[in-house]
């Protein structure tokens, strides 16, 4: 495990929100995206009988709505050891293959580093 000390401001800024997100709404996951021009999304898993989305798809999602262009990062607070390959794949949709993607356990602390790629 890796504390996020490591990461610099604006990569904790999103883990945290991610955090926030996940526990202010009582969900599996927490997600924060940031974007081109340094706008953040925040977004919990939606779990809908119609509609189940992880809460990074969810974030991807909100900032393709509202404009974004490209990714600089991601982050997302769950309990699994590993990024899952549709989140990567979501952030790689509109980041790029090189767009670094943080997991954060429930307590902040940072599991993985990888790419979207």
């Amino acid at each position: 495990m890796t504390d996020t000390t490591d990461l610099d401001a604006e990569d904790r800024k999103i883990v945290t929100l991610a955090r926030s997100a996940r526990a202010r709404n009582g969900v599996p996951e927490g997600a924060a995206v940031r974007d081109e021009t340094g706008r953040t999304y925040v977004a919990g898993t939606v779990a809908l009988e119609s509609l189940k989305l992880s809460a990074l798809q969810t974030a991807v999602a909100m900032a393709v709505a509202s404009g974004a262009t490209s990714l600089e990062a991601a982050a997302v607070v769950s309990a699994a050891e590993t990024p899952a390959d549709d989140d990567r794949a979501a952030v790689r949709d509109l980041g790029g293959p090189d767009t670094p993607v943080f997991l954060a356990g429930p307590d902040g602390t940072l599991r993985a580093r990888v790419t979207a790629g």
